[in-house]
């Protein structure tokens, strides 16, 4: 049980908006800096290094877009 309340509060914190978290005017995590990294490159396009997280979510969000890139639908 406690294990799934864990992954339904992961899958909440993913689901949530980025303009509504706590940390999310703070720095870009190394994570996302290489995975915008990945995917402005294959998009063609060049990104910000100065990002906060919540910036860099939503731009994830679009190259994921169009890149086709880490969706599972």
């Amino acid at each position: 049980m406690a294990k799934q309340n864990r992954e339904k509060a992961q899958s909440d914190a993913v689901q949530r908006d980025p303009d509504e978290w706590v940390t999310g005017d703070e720095s870009m995590t190394g994570a996302q800096a290489s995975y915008l990294k990945t995917l402005a490159t294959e998009a063609g396009e060049d990104v910000d290094e100065d990002l906060t997280k919540a910036e860099a979510s939503k731009k994830i969000d679009e190259l994921q877009e169009r890149t086709g890139r880490g969706r599972d639908h």
